[in-house]
């Protein structure tokens, strides 16, 4: 089935894009501990380096969002999801992504798209006296929403794949310890 393989390529980008965020957060954290050891050793700072901190922060939440759904591992308000079958799970997973969800995602990549195109033409900079510019965060806003959409796709293609007994879907959840 040709939905599948769109589904295992959408998967196969995301969980790509997942592994270069795991590796943003170490890049991250030693940007960090760097700017903190250079600024308390020799009483020098830059705005420049809190920011990549910042715009790095962006690009692993935003960009790690359709990986943690690829890994069935995104935050759910479980009200009765957890006592649910699988088939019913499945269920509410297909509802949950074709009227929130894709609708959600596409509806905020189309409104960050002008306040990124706007910034990209203007070659906005931070205020910051030696700050970055701005337009490259902004995209990873529009790109983020975008991916996860897709994701929300490809969940979408292998739960009614699953449901017709083409595939085999583990959707197993366990309920947070609280």
């Amino acid at each position: 089935m040709i939905l599948l393989k769109i589904s295992s390529g959408i998967d196969a980008f995301n969980k790509a894009i997942g592994h270069l965020c795991e590796y943003a957060v170490l890049f991250c954290c030693l940007i960090s501990a760097a700017n903190a050891i250079i600024r308390y050793t020799f009483s020098y700072s830059s705005n420049a380096w809190l920011e990549i901190q910042w715009y790095m922060f962006a690009f692993i939440v935003l960009m790690g969002a359709s990986y943690t759904l690829c890994k069935n591992e995104h935050v759910r308000v479980d009200l009765i999801y957890g006592a649910l079958s699988e088939r019913g799970r499945m269920i509410v997973d297909i509802i949950g992504i074709i009227t929130v969800l894709i609708p959600a995602c596409l509806y905020l990549a189309w409104s960050c798209w002008p306040v990124f195109a706007t910034s990209f033409a203007q070659g906005e900079m931070s205020s910051n006296a030696g700050g970055l510019i701005r337009w490259p965060v902004k995209l990873v806003l529009v790109l983020g929403f975008l991916f996860l959409a897709m994701q929300g796709l490809s969940e979408l293609i292998k739960r009614i794949a699953a449901l017709g007994g083409w595939i085999k879907l583990d959707t197993k959840y366990e309920k947070p310890l609280q």
